[in-house]
């Protein structure tokens, strides 16, 4: 029996399989171990994890996360030990592993997470060989939800979309110029907060002023980081939801660069479990 994890700072997405294969999904509270201490994720595991899964003992677990880098890869291991009966593996690693994993198998292929934030990478089959920098919220995140929006919202109050997609805007979400500077300047998870405007954007793609913006930020991820990749001679691979829902003009622009376009998944729980359950045969 092993479980899967597939971690983000607002959701975690758990499976767990059975020696004959059967899976149960579960579903609890984003687990990052760069926003949250030590006792944070620990009692999110006790106390939303824990009573769902069952006494007997699991023989290898699974995590991948948002904040899984570096010094915090024992952190998360530490927590997922003390508060679940593992009898054998336990495995730590960044979300942006389990993208690739989960798109390419043990294929190589460029894989590109497509969220809230962006991050991307060449993956040889096993492991990832390079990484281009997403640089965060704030200098990168290219392609991303938090970058699609504020591409949006900077054009918006520059009156560059026009006064009725702005009225209409202010209208959906009771915002003004005052309250969005309040909550990108002055309020945490700015990121989140710009990224929360993607299904208004999506409603208005076929404005074509709109459609531009779209565009523009899948264009910037390709000519900042993803030519860097061989794609000559790969595919490309995305998950996430920006990725998922804006995929016709995703697909457009990856045409415009000359990239193969290969898989395109809005989450990558599913492609995990069959990446694992060659440990279960």
């Amino acid at each position: 029996m092993i479980l899967i994890a597939d971690s983000g700072s607002t959701k975690t997405d758990w499976c767990l399989i059975d020696d004959e294969g059967h899976r149960k999904d579960i579903s609890t509270k984003g687990m990052n171990p760069y926003q949250q201490n030590e006792e944070q994720l620990a009692n999110e595991v006790s106390t939303s994890l824990v009573p769902q899964l069952p006494t007997t003992t699991i023989d290898g677990v699974y995590f991948y996360g948002a904040g899984c880098i570096y010094d915090k890869i024992p952190l998360m291991e530490r927590v997922l030990r003390s508060k679940i009966n593992i009898a054998g593996h336990c495995e730590v690693n960044s979300d942006m592993l389990g993208v690739a994993r989960a798109l390419c198998g043990h294929e190589a292929g460029i894989a590109c997470i497509l969220g809230t934030g962006s991050n991307t990478c060449f993956y040889d089959g096993e492991k990832i060989t390079k990484n281009v920098s997403s640089l965060g919220f704030i200098l990168g995140d290219e392609g991303s939800g938090s970058a699609l929006g504020k591409l949006f919202v900077n054009s918006l109050y520059k009156g560059l979309l026009g006064e009725e997609i702005k009225e209409e805007f202010e209208h959906t979400f009771n915002l003004d110029t005052g309250k969005v500077i309040e909550s990108v300047y002055r309020q945490p998870y700015p990121n989140r907060f710009l990224a929360s405007f993607a299904p208004f954007i999506y409603q208005h793609r076929h404005d074509e002023k709109v459609y531009q913006q779209i565009f523009a930020n899948f264009d910037a991820l390709f000519k900042h980081c993803l030519v860097q990749y061989d794609y000559q001679h790969y595919s490309i691979h995305f998950c996430g939801s920006i990725a998922w829902f804006f995929r016709e003009i995703l697909e457009k622009v990856a045409v415009f660069h000359q990239f193969t376009i290969g898989t395109i998944e809005r989450a990558p729980l599913d492609g995990l479990v069959k990446y694992h359950q060659l440990f279960l045969r």
